[in-house]
């Protein structure tokens, strides 16, 4: 059996602006679903589904935080200026990682921190 993320969660001091964020940034959808403040993501055809819950312990804003995840996009600029322009924090130009491709690291508006990779063509 390989060793796929299957599912993955994105904790958020204000879910609802977080949800706002992913749907903007990246166009995922959100279905509500068990207790309040808590969505499935649907992150679109041969993605993995997630969920959006709201964060019980205090981020500390230092340095790693759990697990990081890096989203596939096909223009790593034009995220770069959809993540800036719908409130998160890409305080750096995407740089290359060679025979990979173009990333740019950000923060949610929820402090979370993320990567969006713009793959070299047929890495990913």
């Amino acid at each position: 059996m390989p060793n796929h993320v299957a599912h993955f969660a994105i904790t958020a001091d204000n879910p609802e602006r977080a949800k706002t964020f992913y749907e903007t940034v990246f166009g995922w959808t959100f279905e509500p679903w068990g207790p309040p403040q808590f969505w499935l993501i649907n992150t679109g055809e041969g993605g993995i589904r997630g969920a959006l819950q709201k964060r019980t312990e205090p981020a500390t804003g230092g340095g790693l935080e759990g697990f990081e995840c890096t989203i596939a996009v096909a223009d790593v600029d034009a995220t770069t200026k959809a993540i800036r322009d719908a409130g998160g924090d890409a305080p750096n130009e995407p740089f290359e990682i060679p025979t990979v491709g173009r990333v740019t690291m950000f923060r949610d508006t929820e402090g979370n921190r993320v990567g969006a990779m713009q793959y070299v063509e047929g890495v990913r």
